[in-house]
């Protein structure tokens, strides 16, 4: 027979868990959250070491150095998903809808990246989620980009999230390189004083048909988020006012096909132009029959 003392010895200890698991999630919450907000962005890429068969005739790319506005608009934020979508300041009158992503606690649907352009399903085991927080970033026209679940951390006055995921080649490379054909992408994201940074360091990998994979070069990232007054973002602000139907619309269309829980195939092109130029043409007021018709175009 149990006793008393053994018993509430119990309950005290199950009692202390959950309420650090409790203020552990919140601490997590409040990390991403803070994500949000107005930002002047720095992105910085250098590619640091090169791996090709033929070094003579190799051509790594180009140092890059940009900066921009963005204004981080959160869309969703409920206990177990918060999702954050990134516009970008060109002028007040220019604003691009740029990449989001999307934060789901103890997830175990995960879209990982082949190449070309597929995404394997996978379903992930429960208890190698528990605690964990997967990322999912996708497109400027809300399609899959590159997911990963992992644990953040916040330890001796830091707080980050680390994970690598395969992705597509990123957009400043799409147009340039064609001869590596996945981004395998070592992310760190860490809050800080004045905002928060996003660590990169990328592999470079040709991937054949039976899944091998060659290193072909690496690369380092890091895109500094510095906070600035939100009133800096207005105009991204009463533009996303203005079309958040219309994305909706988008993002819902999607959902149903991510709810499928298959594997994922587009097309890049289709007529030789891509998703997000016939979705970015659209009016604000365009119906979600106008949305659907032109996904299920790219949707093989």
């Amino acid at each position: 027979m149990i006793s008393k003392s053994l018993y509430f010895s119990a309950v005290m200890a199950l009692t202390c868990s959950l309420g650090f698991s409790q203020d552990k999630k919140q601490q997590d919450i409040n990390s991403i959250k803070s994500m949000c907000g107005c930002y002047e962005v720095k992105f910085n890429f250098t590619e640091t070491f090169q791996y090709p068969k033929d070094s003579a005739t190799y051509k790594p790319s180009e140092t890059k150095h940009e900066s921009g506005l963005e204004w981080v608009e959160l869309l969703e934020d409920t206990p177990n998903k918060i999702s954050m979508q990134h516009l970008l300041i060109v002028s007040d009158d220019m604003i691009i809808k740029h990449w989001r992503q999307d934060w789901l606690y103890e997830n175990t649907d995960l879209y990982s990246f082949d190449k070309g352009s597929s995404w394997k399903y996978k379903k992930l085991d429960k208890k190698a989620v528990k605690g964990q927080w997967t990322q999912k970033v996708y497109q400027v026209d809300d399609s899959p980009r590159y997911e990963g679940s992992s644990t953040w951390v916040h330890v001796d006055g830091q707080d980050y999230w680390a994970n690598v995921a395969d992705a597509p080649l990123p957009r400043r490379e799409q147009t340039k390189r064609n001869d590596y054909n996945v981004l395998k992408r070592r992310n760190i994201h860490e809050i800080t004083a004045t905002g928060w940074n996003h660590e990169q360091d990328n592999d470079k990998l040709i991937r054949d048909d039976s899944g091998k994979d060659v290193l072909l070069a690496q690369e380092k990232g890091m895109d500094i988020y510095t906070k600035v007054p939100d009133v800096k973002c207005i105009a991204a602000q009463k533009w996303w006012v203005a079309n958040n139907a219309l994305w909706k619309n988008v993002r819902d269309k999607w959902q149903t096909l991510f709810d499928r829980h298959q594997d994922l195939n587009l097309e890049a092109k289709v007529d030789r132009k891509p998703l997000y130029s016939l979705l970015f043409d659209l009016k604000p007021d365009a119906t979600k029959a106008e949305t659907d018709a032109i996904i299920n175009k790219y949707v093989k």
